[in-house]
């Protein structure tokens, strides 16, 4: 009995230390959008290259505000890069089947598609 309700009590003081600690977690930003491969890929371009710049000065609170800031962009982007090359890996495999059966159509067809979107993460 003594030991359900020390279990309870521990239960309740890590429950409401992860409701403080998210009520003392600085204001949340919405990530700059990303409707495309191409956005998202932009997007993250940017906001590494402004955290490296960031990163390698002093860290500041304002910097820090910033690095904040940029890391939901870039969580963003990489969802959208990671939704979109899921994707990619499928047209591939169906360009893989469509080469070992010889498929012209196939593979000219989602080849293009594969092509464009590949072409978009590696320029």
């Amino acid at each position: 009995m003594k030991s359900s309700v020390l279990v309870l009590g521990c239960v309740a003081l890590i429950a409401s230390s992860f409701a403080i600690s998210a009520l003392e977690r600085p204001d949340h930003f919405k990530g700059k959008e990303a409707k495309t491969l191409a956005e998202a890929v932009v997007n993250f371009k940017e906001a590494n290259q402004r955290f490296a710049q960031l990163q390698s000065a002093k860290l500041t609170p304002e910097a820090m505000a910033e690095i904040h800031q940029l890391t939901y962009s870039m969580e963003v982007a990489l969802e959208k890069i990671h939704q979109e090359t899921a994707q990619l890996k499928v047209v591939l495999e169906e360009v893989h089947i469509a080469s070992e059966k010889m498929d012209v159509s196939t593979v000219q067809q989602q080849g293009a598609l594969y092509l464009k979107n590949a072409t978009t993460l590696v320029k």
